[in-house]
């Protein structure tokens, strides 16, 4: 009855299986099923030149997959997310210049416009407290939500 457990599977099984699971992560965004993808293509690899068990093959994959994301989500997942560029948006449009298209005083907000788009963006909302008139210039100071916090150039 055991007998299966001591003929392994065919390579290219592995890597077909390996395969799969390295596309099935298009569907996972998290890279927990290229690890499983990686860890079969290597097994497959190794039954190329290594004849081994069944019982061999599954203990290496396993063992694999779980070094893999133990690695992966332990070191160089974090070290991706501090390294990434978020936040550098926000950092590149303060101190840009723009022009008061509009501005309510009794709200403190208005409308003002980019020589050159911001963030994708040629006119944006923001909030000011003080007098402001269309035409004045202003320089962005901070971000509220979706709407800048400016300053009145002098």
């Amino acid at each position: 009855m055991n007998e299966w457990l001591d003929t392994g599977l065919p390579a290219w099984l592995w890597l077909v299986i390996g395969f799969a699971l390295a596309a099935i992560e298009i569907l996972v965004p998290s890279f927990f099923m290229l690890w499983l993808g990686v860890s079969a293509i290597v097994v497959g690899i190794l039954c190329l030149f290594i004849p081994m068990s069944f019982a061999a093959e599954l203990f290496i994959w396993v063992t694999l997959s779980l070094v893999c994301l133990v690695g992966w989500f332990r070191w160089v997942s974090p070290r991706m997310k501090t390294n990434s560029l978020s936040g550098m948006a926000m950092e590149s449009t303060l101190g840009q210049q723009g022009t008061v298209l509009e501005y309510n005083t009794a709200t403190e907000r208005g409308v003002l416009r980019f020589s050159a788009p911001v963030l994708g963006e040629a006119e944006w909302r923001f909030i000011h407290a003080g007098e402001l008139r269309p035409g004045d210039r202003v320089t962005v100071t901070d971000f509220s939500g979706n709407d800048l916090i400016v300053k009145q150039q002098q």
